[in-house]
């Protein structure tokens, strides 16, 4: 018996890095997965894995910050599978530069994808949880929203606010008498494309905040965990996913508003 079995959870961002090990978990242990991204290619590709391992997935098309896109995508799941149980809000991007050489424009990027569109899944999913009996709802968030952290102030705010949000909506759930649990989880330096992805804004400053590849445009992990990381390597995807697990299962019944840190020592 799978330790969630019988779940039918949606995983956002769930193409590639902790979506995707968080995706092909969850299936294994025994949920039915609503995989959603941008990225089609990708998408279609962790699904078809987890159909061919034996497990059930389908893969939706999905701008996380389009509040109908959303509206769709639980109405399609509650349709299609009879409910919604757990809810991964993980889509996330990352736009690293000194706050003096942010645009508003890539503020509001960032803001759209990693904050309102977590706002969006909590308040869609939370109706349709609640019809089913209940459910978790784990919001990832970042060590990032634990602390400050320089050229990433941008980011900061984004994952800080979904820190305290998840909060708030968890003590709402509570005192409305709603079976639903909402989390958060806060990676460390966790090695996944979010780094070769992440538009570094002003390079040159940027640089002066985190150890570039040689010739790319890109955060070099490894140099950075070695330096920030106390167990001095960057955490895997799967490592975080296993967090995910705990939280979604019923082996979590009792936690809601907390925040469940791995990130190798960085804010011990």
């Amino acid at each position: 018996m799978g330790r969630v079995e019988n779940m039918v959870a949606i995983v956002t961002g769930g193409a590639s890095g902790i979506g995707r090990a968080t995706a092909e978990m969850l299936a294994r242990e025994g949920a039915t997965l609503v995989i959603t991204d941008v990225q089609e290619g990708l998408g279609e590709e962790v699904t078809r894995g987890i159909e061919a391992s034996g497990g059930k997935a389908v893969f939706k098309t999905h701008d996380v910050a389009d509040e109908d896109n959303w509206r769709q995508v639980v109405a399609e799941t509650v349709e299609g599978f009879g409910g919604l149980d757990i809810l991964v809000n993980n889509a996330g991007i990352g736009v690293f530069a000194p706050v003096v050489d942010m645009s508003l424009e890539d503020w509001r990027r960032q803001r759209s994808i990693n904050l309102d569109g977590v706002f969006l899944g909590v308040k869609h999913a939370i109706p349709a949880m609640a019809v089913s009996g209940g459910g978790s709802i784990i919001n990832i968030s970042s060590v990032a929203g634990l602390r400050g952290s320089p050229g990433l102030t941008g980011y900061n705010a984004t994952k800080g606010g979904v820190r305290i949000f998840s909060k708030g909506v968890a003590l709402e759930c509570a005192a409305a008498g709603i079976n639903v649990r909402v989390n958060s989880v806060h990676p460390g330096i966790i090695a996944t494309p979010i780094w070769t992805k992440a538009a570094v804004v002003g390079k040159e400053s940027a640089s002066n905040f985190f150890p570039l590849d040689e010739g790319a445009n890109a955060v070099d992990v490894d140099a950075m965990a070695q330096v920030a990381v106390p167990l001095g390597v960057a955490g895997s995807a799967e490592e975080i996913a296993s967090g995910i697990l705990f939280l979604a299962s019923n082996e979590s019944s009792h936690m809601t508003g907390s925040e469940l840190v791995i990130d190798g020592g960085i804010t011990a």
